[in-house]
C-alpha cells in the first residue's frame, strides 16, 4: 500500500515566449510572479499550490543545486489545465475574459448540473479551464 499523498503541489507549463506568457497570466488571471527570470516564472495560487512557466527547451539539461540535482524535463504541444473559480463567478469571468480580448472556446455544464467550466487558450495554445469546484464533488 502506498503512503498517503498530501495533494498536488505544482503544475508546469512550457511556453515559447516567457515575457508574453508572464504578461498574459498577470493580466488575464491576476497572478503576480513569486519568482521570475528568463527561463522560469513561478506564480502562487490562492490554495498554496504553484503554477510554473518554463521556457520551452530550457530544462532539457539536469540542474545541480546545493541540495541535489533536478532531472531534465520538457514538454511540447498544447496541454490542458484547470483552475478553480468560486461559485457564482462565471458571469464575472466571462466579462473579464472578454475585456482582456480572450475568446471563450467552450462552455460546459457538467452532467447532473455538477459544475460549470469555461475554456480558453493561452498564448501557447494551452487549453485553460476555469471550473467551479462542484465539478469534482463526491457522490
Amino acid at each position: 500500500m502506498a503512503p498517503p499523498l498530501a495533494g498536488l503541489l505544482e503544475t508546469c507549463l512550457y511556453v515559447d515566449d516567457m515575457e508574453r506568457s508572464r504578461d498574459f497570466y498577470g493580466r488575464v488571471l491576476g497572478l503576480s510572479p513569486l519568482f521570475a527570470e528568463d527561463r522560469i516564472s513561478v506564480f502562487r495560487m490562492p490554495d498554496g499550490t504553484v503554477l510554473i512557466l518554463f521556457a520551452r527547451g530550457s530544462t532539457r539539461e539536469a540542474v545541480t543545486t546545493p541540495g541535489g540535482t533536478i532531472p531534465p524535463h520538457d514538454g511540447s504541444g498544447p496541454i490542458h489545465f484547470a483552475l478553480a473559480i468560486p461559485d457564482g463567478s462565471l458571469d464575472t469571468w466571462r466579462e473579464h475574459l472578454s475585456a482582456c480580448g480572450v475568446s471563450i472556446e467552450s462552455e460546459v455544464t457538467w452532467s447532473k448540473g455538477r459544475g460549470h467550466s469555461l475554456y480558453f487558450r493561452d498564448p501557447d495554445g494551452h487549453a485553460a479551464e476555469l471550473a467551479t469546484r462542484e465539478l469534482w464533488a463526491r457522490t
